[in-house]
């Protein structure tokens, strides 16, 4: 509930045409054993994001950025994620820099490859 409670109250501290990026993980769309309670939070997250979209005020955006596992954290959880490609930090800020800067709203922004 972390996030959800960050656009909750976030919303009101934004300036007009603000947005809020929530972030989570290839796991809503490609689960792997080991991963059903964090499976579910994503796609929570991801459906909370489209209908909050739907009912943000003063041309306020909220967007989600979904990741593979980032480059980073590889060596670490490669063994967990078989056959998984790791995402370029490049990839990373450039997502962030979409929703950020971009116009999208209520978008899940993906990158898993």
């Amino acid at each position: 509930m972390g996030q959800v409670n960050i656009v909750r109250i976030g919303r009101y501290y934004l300036n007009p045409k603000g947005s809020i990026t929530l972030s989570t993980g290839i796991l809503a769309d490609d689960p792997v054993e080991k991963t059903s309670s964090a499976a579910m939070v994503n796609g929570g997250i991801h459906s909370f994001v489209k209908a909050a979209a739907l009912e943000m005020k003063n041309e306020h955006r909220i967007n989600v950025v979904s990741l593979g596992m980032v480059e980073d954290a590889y060596e670490k959880y490669k063994t967990y994620f078989p056959g998984h490609n790791p995402i370029p930090t490049s990839k990373v800020i450039k997502a962030y820099e979409r929703s950020v800067k971009g116009k999208d709203n209520g978008r899940i922004i993906r990158y898993y490859d």
